[in-house]
């Protein structure tokens, strides 16, 4: 494995179990494709360092189990801004 990309899956793994964040966050943050920081924090990591993988796969599991909770309250966002432009537009 090259260095840079050992570099970049300990960098990401660090990131996510600090910040709790979630895949999509994370390359944002790092300006990788999700796919990319999936293979590197389940796949590359664990052969790297099996300890940390278990780490993050926890934090990861956390925000699975959260997701519907975040997607509903995107969609409630989204809705009440509507209301608030049909209302400004009236």
């Amino acid at each position: 494995m090259d260095a840079y990309i050992e570099s970049r899956v300990f960098d990401l793994a660090d990131y996510i179990i600090s910040c709790g964040a979630t895949v999509r966050d994370a390359a944002k943050e790092f300006g990788v494709s999700k796919s990319t920081v999936h293979k590197d924090v389940t796949e590359r990591l664990y052969s790297l360092d099996r300890a940390k993988a278990r780490d993050v796969a926890a934090v990861l599991e956390v925000n699975k189990e959260e997701r519907h909770i975040r997607g509903g309250y995107a969609t409630y966002l989204k809705y009440k801004w509507m209301r608030e432009k049909k209302d400004q537009t009236d």
